[in-house]
């Protein structure tokens, strides 16, 4: 096939997806930040639209890292000592002390012994989970999991793979029982927080139910999180679905520094046996460049704040924003998917409604992501608002205006 045939049957691809409204469509570009004034937050330009101000209500962004003075001045003086990049992947030369500093302080942070750091989050799964599972596992996972879970069990080959209803505990054990003689080893795979939903994992109670069967398989149960959408923005502390839920035994704890911590890359933190073991076998990490010295030192400082008092502040801030965008969606009667997280999904479960929605949202200089089939199963399309640190009251309600100015004529 010639290159303009394949192109051919690429661009009918694409079409037929703009068909089906499934098409994810161009991306806006940002070309300005403007810094908040009197009861305004930060507010974006966008190419294409001048001087018209975007108050950004899609950002993983929770604790308002990015912009922080702190942070950008702590990359700015790791860029200048180390440059711009590792110039190599590490185990040939890439390695700076930021990534260990780094990698200590994560490990610090998580209670476990040791912690590696990726380019990220999705790769740290892509590339740790596979040496995980051997050809004598079950795979034991829940069906909203993660596109990137989704994609590292295929790149992993279990003997068995279950998958058990969202948040169904009870289904999971089932699934682990009729394992029991079958393999030997069992490894249980759950996001903390489910990123379409704000919805999180009962890890006490799976850890609980991980313990009961450990002797029943003769290389135990293991329990791998990714917390991605956790750590940084759930828990008293920050510390995630884990310290939320008060759960004990969770072997691997996959995290991000793109979403809470404002930067960029993940990591994995967990024993040091698995520790080193991996980083003698995951794929992308022996042979990917680290992310930089200057975002390793700035996620640093973003890791500092966190686990300190202005830490504590800004959680408090944002789950306080949280209740107040939640209670005033609720009072104009829109359907949403409550918890303390600060992912706030509006239920559309329409897709051209959805595409309305968000359409009237951007004229009106909101910045919200509708969410529609494959993305999430049919029936359950949504917008997904996502709630920061950075935001103000003042914002929260600007948003809550023009979603109700959208319902008030429809009326």
């Amino acid at each position: 096939m010639s290159a303009n045939k394949l192109e051919k049957v690429l661009t009918e691809s694409v079409e037929e997806r703009r068909a089906k409204g499934t098409l994810k469509g161009a991306e806006v570009v940002i070309t300005g930040v403007k810094y908040p004034t009197g009861q305004k937050g930060y507010r974006y330009l966008l190419e294409g639209f001048g001087d018209k101000e975007f108050l950004k209500m899609n950002a993983n962004a929770y604790l308002g890292m990015p912009l922080r003075p702190e942070i950008i001045a702590a990359e700015e003086e790791a860029c200048r000592k180390y440059g711009a990049g590792p110039g190599a992947v590490r185990f040939i030369n890439g390695t700076f002390k930021p990534h260990v500093e780094l990698e200590k302080g994560l490990a610090r942070f998580h209670k476990r012994e040791a912690a590696m750091i990726f380019s990220s989050a999705y790769a740290t799964m892509i590339g740790a989970f596979p040496p995980l599972i051997s050809a004598e596992s079950a795979l034991v996972s829940d069906e909203l999991n993660h596109n990137c879970i989704i994609n590292a069990i295929r790149l992993s080959r279990p003997q068995v793979k279950e998958i058990y209803k969202h948040l169904d505990v009870a289904d999971m054990e089932e699934r682990i029982k009729k394992n029991i003689g079958v393999v030997k080893r069992v490894i249980i795979v759950t996001d903390g927080i489910f990123s379409m939903r704000g919805d999180c994992a009962p890890l006490d109670k799976i850890a609980e139910i991980a313990r009961k069967y450990d002797d029943h398989f003769p290389e135990g149960t293991t329990i791998i999180v990714d917390d991605s959408h956790g750590v940084g923005a759930f828990g008293k502390t920050g510390r995630g679905v884990e310290e939320y839920t008060n759960a004990k035994g969770i072997h691997v704890l996959i995290g991000t520094l793109g979403k809470a911590f404002g930067v960029n890359g993940g990591y994995i933190a967990a024993s040091a046996a698995i520790i080193n073991y991996l980083r003698e076998t995951a794929a992308t990490y022996i042979y990917s460049n680290p992310i930089t010295p200057s975002e390793a030192a700035a996620a640093l400082k973003s890791l500092e704040i966190l686990d300190g008092p202005e830490g504590l502040k800004l959680l408090e801030k944002l789950r306080g924003l949280t209740r107040r965008f939640e209670k005033g969606l609720v009072e104009m009667d829109f359907e949403i998917i409550a918890s303390e997280h600060p992912v706030v999904p509006l239920m559309v479960r329409d897709t051209q409604r959805t595409a309305e929605l968000v359409k009237f949202l951007f004229d009106n200089g909101v910045l919200a992501t509708g969410l529609n089939f494959p993305v999430v199963p049919r029936g359950d399309e949504e917008i997904r608002f996502q709630v920061s640190a950075a935001h103000t009251e003042y914002d929260i309600d600007y948003a809550l205006g023009v979603l109700k100015k959208d319902r008030d004529s429809r009326r």
